[in-house]
This record gives C-alpha cells, sequence and structure tokens, in this order.
C-alpha cells in the first residue's frame, strides 16, 4: 500500500521525502527536469553541486551508464552503502549530470527503496533531506520543518535501519585508479 502511495506520487511528478539506506531523503524522478529544479530549490543547494541517484539493480544501472568499471564491481555490491560516479550516463535530467559528463549512482540495498525504484523502473533522486550546510537526518524528527513543508508527499514509514551515516563516493580517476571523495 505504501509502495502503491508512493509510486502514484512518483508518477505524478512529486517530489517525496522517504527514509533510504543511509538517512532520510529527498527523491523524485531522475529524468523530469521540474523535479530536480524543485529538489534543488528545497534544499536551497547551488545547481552547480550534485545530486545522488538510486538504482535497485545492476541490470538498471547498465541501462543508464555506458560503463561499469570492474574496479568498481566490489563497491558497487558492497554491503556498505557506496556511491559511485560514473562516466557517460543516459537517461537523466541534464540537470543532474556533472560539466564533466558524470552522475552519481549508487545500488541500494534498502528493501523498501529497492521494491519502489523497482516498481518505478529508472532511478530515483536520493538527496539527503536537509538544507544545504545543515546536519544530514538520520531519523525524522531531525528534519528541518521548512523540508516537511516543502515536499509533495512524506512516506509514512519509520526505518529503524538505517546506517546512520552518509554514503562513502568512490571514482576512477584520470589514471584509472580508486579514488575515495568521501568515506
Amino acid at each position: 500500500m505504501i509502495i502503491k502511495k508512493t509510486l502514484d506520487h512518483l508518477l505524478k511528478g512529486n517530489v517525496i521525502l522517504y527514509p533510504t539506506d543511509t538517512s532520510w531523503g529527498i527523491g523524485g524522478a531522475s529524468d523530469n527536469d521540474m523535479v530536480v529544479k524543485k529538489i534543488f530549490k528545497i534544499k536551497k543547494r547551488n545547481d552547480k553541486k550534485a545530486l545522488i541517484c538510486l538504482v535497485s539493480s545492476i541490470k538498471m544501472l547498465e541501462n543508464h551508464v555506458k560503463n561499469i568499471p570492474k574496479k568498481l564491481i566490489k563497491y558497487i555490491n558492497s554491503e556498505e552503502p557506496t556511491t559511485v560516479i560514473y562516466q557517460n550516463p543516459k537517461g537523466f535530467s541534464p540537470y543532474l549530470i556533472n560539466s564533466d559528463d558524470t552522475i552519481a549512482l549508487r545500488l541500494t540495498k534498502d528493501k523498501f527503496c529497492n521494491e519502489l525504484i523497482e516498481k518505478f523502473g529508472k532511478p530515483l533522486i536520493s538527496t539527503s533531506a536537509n538544507i544545504s550546510g545543515e546536519k544530514t537526518p538520520f531519523n525524522f524528527k531531525a528534519i528541518n520543518k521548512r523540508i516537511l513543508n516543502d515536499v509533495d508527499f512524506i512516506v509514512p514509514l519509520s526505518n529503524n535501519n538505517l546506517n546512520q551515516k552518509v554514503s562513502r563516493i568512490v571514482r576512477l580517476n584520470e589514471s584509472n585508479e580508486i579514488e575515495f571523495l568521501r568515506k
């Protein structure tokens, strides 16, 4: 029931507030320009600073990036939430793609997120539910009231399985070596 209601909001182009595998997040359709712009506005975030998106499977990942570097497979599949920077993304709003033609994606292991994204059929924006510069909310009570008022739908879940820390971010640098942007 919660999945269906959340999915209905996503299909209408609404912005949702939901628990992820790391923290409470703000999300929406990753191919909808208006949704991306609204999320930047809600967060008061510089639109040059990237947003992360979640995928539900390697197959979905393969549909949205040109190449999955073999060196990064262990990080992609890691039980520790790990966001990977990929070159040459496809099927995303241009507002999500960095000036160097990259995007940040994470294969979620969270049951709710995984099922929602699978049914939605495309990556879901997943940025922490905070105003830029504020602390990341790891529980619902920590979410700024302005965020609560500005999103279109709040997923009625209390997720006690949050990792209580942000995901690590990894990429291959120009020398084809693994580089951690956030540990």
